[in-house]
C-alpha cells in the first residue's frame, strides 16, 4: 500500500486506516509506505534520467533509494493507493513515486522492434485507488477524471493482463458530513475485507 498525504490526521489518513483494517480481516499480508513520512524524493533526476536512458533497463542495486519500493512492488500481488485528489490528479509525491519507481525494467520493457510495452508486473492482479475530490463528481467527469483514468488506463497495462481496478472515491470532501464521511469510511473498509 502507498499512502500519499501530508497529513495522517486527514480523512486520507483515516481510510489508510481503514484500508488496512479490511485488509487484516481479510487475513492479507501487507507492505506499506508513507511517502510524506519517509521523506521520499519525488524528483526525477537529471542523472536518474541520463542513466535510465544509457542503461534501458533499472538495476535497484545501483538506486538504493528505491530499492525498497521496486521489492515491494515486485512481491505485491494487489497495489493499493490511498491518495487525495489535486488538480484534478495524484499529488506531485505520488506522480514522482510512478515517475521514479514504475520505469523500464521494473514495470514495463520495449523489446527491439516492438511499438508496444510488455507488461513486467505480471505479479499484481489488482490494483485499488482509495481517494478523495473536494468537488463533487460531475465537475470531475467534466474535468475527464485524470487521475482515474491515469490508474485504469495507464498503471494497469504494466500489470497481469487480467489485472482488475478498484476506484473507491468519495468526492464533495468540502461540503461532507460527518455522516457521509464515516458512510465513506465504512465503504472503503468493507471493500477491501471482500477482497
Amino acid at each position: 500500500m502507498v499512502f500519499c498525504h501530508p497529513r495522517r490526521d486527514s480523512l486520507c489518513g483515516a481510510a489508510y486506516d481503514r484500508v488496512l483494517a479490511g485488509l487484516a480481516a481479510a487475513g492479507h499480508e501487507v507492505r506499506t509506505c508513507d511517502l510524506y513520512a519517509e521523506g521520499f524524493e519525488p524528483v526525477l533526476s537529471l542523472a536518474d534520467r541520463e542513466a535510465h536512458l544509457v542503461d534501458h533497463r533499472v538495476d535497484p542495486s545501483r538506486r538504493p533509494e528505491i530499492d525498497r519500493y521496486v521489492t515491494d512492488l515486485m512481491w505485491c500481488e494487489t497495489l493499493v493507493l490511498v491518495y487525495p485528489t489535486w488538480w484534478a490528479g495524484q499529488p506531485a509525491m505520488l506522480k514522482g513515486w510512478f515517475d521514479r519507481v514504475l520505469v523500464q525494467g521494473v514495470a514495463w520493457e520495449l523489446p527491439p522492434g516492438a511499438n508496444r510495452l510488455s507488461p513486467l508486473l505480471r505479479n499484481v492482479r489488482r490494483i485499488v485507488a482509495v481517494t478523495t475530490h473536494g468537488s463533487p463528481k460531475r465537475i470531475n467527469a467534466l474535468e475527464g477524471e485524470t487521475g482515474k483514468r491515469i490508474v485504469t488506463r495507464s498503471i494497469r497495462v504494466l500489470c497481469n493482463v487480467r489485472c482488475r481496478t478498484t476506484w473507491i472515491a468519495c468526492y464533495g470532501v468540502d461540503r461532507l458530513s460527518a455522516d457521509g464521511r464515516n458512510a465513506f469510511l465504512d465503504r472503503v473498509e468493507r471493500k477491501l475485507a471482500r477482497l
